[in-house]
């Protein structure tokens, strides 16, 4: 299994592509019938939901950071 702070990194990743993706879907679906509009935008709408969640629980899980918090751990010497 992954590291959890590898975890929350790429959900924070996915979750800011997914919310700077707004403006762009709304270009993309304005061909579309209202009602198709409506459902692509409630569809990102759920999608960002479930990301914030995932990102809430990986950081409800993550153990309590040290005074090393953020830092990435040594290599070891040879």
């Amino acid at each position: 299994m992954l590291p959890t702070a590898y975890r929350i990194k790429r959900v924070k990743k996915t979750l800011r592509w997914f919310e700077e993706d707004i403006p762009l879907l709304n270009m993309r679906v304005k061909d579309l019938s209202a009602e198709r509009q409506r459902s692509a935008r409630q569809f990102a709408a759920a999608l960002i939901s479930q990301t914030r969640a995932e990102l809430h629980r990986l950081l409800e899980e993550q153990p309590e950071a040290g005074p090393e918090a953020g830092e990435s751990p040594c290599e070891p010497a040879d």
